[in-house]
């Protein structure tokens, strides 16, 4: 890609009402626009770094032996019912809307009934267990509070996974391979370090879950966590009975803010009962499937990147989610300068290493400033003057300082950030 040719442009400016930082930095460099509170359109680079996340996702998903599958929206009434979380009284986030047969549907907040409905088709006997199916879906959420950015929306990628197993026994040995492949999936994009597994309540899902909170002064839940036993307990379920069980002391704990990048769910076989979801197990005897659900949301999960790595230029970018891995800056527009970014460009596009190439014609401290609120992992400069030293000046945009190296060396450098980011 030229920067020249790509319809969004930076800006200076976001809406007046915007107050998260994410959202802020998002539509300076333009990677979404917003439509209205709480809804954002995903522009080609925001779109990039979105595709990038649900990738990583999709093969820890696959390794994990899940088959993807896409559903619809549109909810029936009458199996939400079935389950009592039709009522607004107990899920508060609904949209709900009339066919013009006078039909009353809803628009997909989460899709435990549905596929539970569809799986019992396919379910008959202890042979067809376990089973997991998943899906990347836009789903919708009538939030009182939308003032977080990309963080809390009422429409918004998730990435929503449900497993059906026989026993209580086969369905823990499943979900504990999720949470691995869910801190897997949480130092791929970066936030490893700072990520925690935590026990928290499970709200409209089930009396008890488990939360993935990444640290972060943008969150919305406070956690406490004891890193000596390894332990982290959100706000909701940090109380002496739980402390009790747990044989901890509150004094082992710290306190801190952090964001949910996703949750994992064990349901039991009660939603199975509603649903009459039920198999034939060895002995011949009908019982319920145990179901659990697991959901990341991936745009969710790029506005904590962006608040946990920004920086006062702007985005910063972890190398396996940035929409691009390169940024190539030229200086001036000699035809030394134009021919030697034009080489740099097409080398790296014919060894499949996604660059954009900032041909425009503007000041250097234009394209430098740019190249810095996009967030591009390396930004290469091209001048006259680096030409005639045989150099090439590099900088990581996670640093704050430039050097120089051979142009041979470039691509010793890209496989370095490569291979730091796996």
């Amino acid at each position: 890609m030229k920067l020249s040719n790509l319809y969004s442009k930076t800006r200076k400016s976001f809406p007046s009402d915007e107050v998260a930082l994410n959202a802020q930095l998002l539509i300076k460099a333009g990677y979404i626009h917003k439509e209205m509170a709480g809804v954002y359109s995903f522009m080609p680079l925001g779109l990039k770094v979105m595709d990038n996340i649900r990738s990583i996702v999709k093969e820890e998903m696959d390794n994990l032996g899940s088959q993807e599958l896409a559903m619809t929206s549109l909810q029936e009434k009458e199996l939400w019912e079935k389950t009592n979380r039709w009522d607004d009284e107990i899920v508060d986030v609904w949209f709900k809307s009339e066919l013009k047969n006078g039909t009353e549907v809803g628009f997909g907040w989460s899709h435990e009934e549905q596929i539970g409905n569809m799986m019992k088709e396919y379910i008959n006997s202890y042979r067809d267990l376990p089973v997991s199916v998943y899906q990347f879906q836009n789903k919708l959420r009538n939030e009182t509070r939308a003032k977080s950015g990309i963080l809390r929306t009422r429409e918004f990628l998730m990435k929503d996974m449900y497993s059906f197993s026989e026993t209580e026994e086969q369905h823990k040995e499943f979900y504990d391979k999720v949470a691995k492949a869910y801190l897997n999936i949480f130092k791929k994009v970066g936030l490893g370090d700072d990520t925690y597994f935590t026990f928290a309540s499970g709200g409209a899902f089930t009396e008890f879950s488990h939360e993935f909170q990444t640290v972060t002064d943008a969150g919305e839940d406070t956690i406490y966590v004891n890193k000596e036993k390894n332990v982290v307990l959100n706000q909701e379920v940090f109380n002496d009975d739980v402390l009790d069980l747990l044989k901890l002391d509150k004094k082992d704990f710290i306190k801190v803010k952090a964001a949910e990048v996703g949750n994992i769910f064990s349901f039991g076989t009660a939603k199975s009962e509603e649903l009459g979801i039920y198999f034939t197990d060895k002995e011949g005897t009908n019982r319920p499937v145990v179901l659990g659900s697991y959901g990341i949301g991936i745009s969710r999960l790029m506005g904590v990147i962006v608040e946990y790595f920004s920086d006062a230029n702007g985005l910063v970018w972890p190398y396996n989610i940035a929409p691009y891995k390169v940024i190539i800056s030229s200086i001036g527009n000699s035809p030394e300068v134009v021919k030697e970014s034009e080489k740099i460009y097409k080398h790296l596009t014919d060894k499949k290493i996604a660059v954009i190439y900032d041909d425009r014609d503007v000041r250097p401290g234009e394209k430098f400033a740019d190249a810095d609120l996009l967030g591009i992992p390396l930004r290469v400069v091209v001048s006259e003057k680096n030409i005639a030293n045989n150099k090439l000046e590099i900088k990581e945009r996670i640093k704050q300082s430039s050097e120089f190296i051979k142009p041979d060396d470039l691509p010793k450098i890209i496989e370095k950030l490569s291979t730091n980011s796996t």
